[in-house]
């Protein structure tokens, strides 16, 4: 987009955002340009504390449909709108409220902890939810003797009950395609080529198993090692010491990394982990929904309410005062 058509759009979305009384949030996966003109971006568990309390009558959601949709659970009386509803995920569509009941009654009694990244209709069968930034906290909340049915993504599943030590947590088979698809031959080849690197490893990721690998073998030192949500990955990044930084996870995750330690240089692990379900969030689609107050996202009053309790304890854990 040439700098004058920038700028222009940029003014145009912030007019209309005031006119609307709407707050823009965007997921650190969106493209630069929705980053730079949010009110406020981060990853999915900061979005909905930021969701559930903010005093706007509108939320626009930047990100995928799940999220717009838990933003609506949240704050069920505010207007909830997406730019492109057609906005997926791969992962949250790897099991429905059917397959969850059918699970379920094969381990009655079970906690159930559904990862963040699932339809509302998932939620209303859950316990609590999760995100890759306090899955471990959370199952770390549930007495040690209670089943755990962990769901939908393995990878985080599989990091989570490797932290836990637990084993009686079952783990769905679900996966992103785009962090399945980052793998540890591209990792351990990225970490032979930049050896002093750090390495930031979202859970979500086909190579976390790897990485650990690497370390243990003693080809990439232990401390350089860091398995971290998009949030954590911001917080290490304005704490180190590091030059280089190899990071993997979704591509967009590097705008705000390198704006947080500019003199750090980020690489992506795999430079096409790009999501065609995020990068469908365009500055066209963002201006036509503040300007139509178009893809509007609902959620029905029962199944909202039966959600809301699971992902309210979600936002609990980690929060001063909240469960440990």
């Amino acid at each position: 987009m040439p700098v004058t058509a920038a700028s222009e759009w940029r003014q145009q979305v912030r007019e209309l955002a005031q006119q609307r009384d709407a707050v823009l949030l965007a997921h650190n996966y969106q493209v630069p340009e929705i980053q730079d003109v949010a009110d406020h971006v981060g990853d999915s568990l900061a979005l909905s504390r930021i969701a559930a309390d903010c005093a706007a009558r509108t939320i626009v959601f930047c990100g995928v449909h799940f999220m717009a949709e838990t933003a609506k659970i949240l704050a069920p009386a505010k207007t909830v709108l997406i730019p492109d509803a057609r906005a997926g995920c791969s992962l949250a569509a790897s099991i429905d409220a059917g397959q969850l009941r059918g699970w379920k009654s094969e381990h009655p009694g079970a906690v159930v902890v559904s990862y963040v990244n699932t339809t509302a209709e998932v939620k209303a069968e859950t316990d609590i939810c999760c995100t890759s930034s306090n899955a471990v906290e959370v199952v770390d909340s549930i007495p040690t003797e209670r089943e755990v049915l962990f769901l939908p993504d393995q990878f985080l599943g599989a990091h989570v009950q490797r932290v836990t030590g637990r084993a009686n947590l079952h783990v769905w088979a679900g996966e992103c395609h785009v962090h399945a698809g980052i793998n540890g031959a591209q990792l351990a080849a990225k970490a032979a080529a930049v050896p002093d690197a750090e390495l930031y490893i979202h859970p979500e990721c086909g190579c976390a198993t790897s990485a650990l690998y690497l370390a243990g073998e003693g080809a990439v030192p232990a401390g350089r090692v860091r398995i971290l949500s998009t949030g954590g990955m911001l917080d290490a990044a304005r704490a180190t010491g590091a030059r280089h930084v190899l990071v993997a996870t979704e591509i967009g995750m590097l705008h705000q990394l390198r704006r947080a330690a500019p003199e750090v240089e980020f690489r992506a692990v795999n430079d096409r982990a790009s999501c065609r379900y995020m990068k469908m969030i365009t500055p066209a689609a963002l201006l036509r929904a503040l300007r139509e107050g178009v893809e509007e996202v609902t959620v029905p009053a029962e199944v909202a309410q039966r959600a809301r309790g699971a992902v309210q304890r979600m936002i609990e854990i980690g929060q001063p005062g909240g469960a440990e």
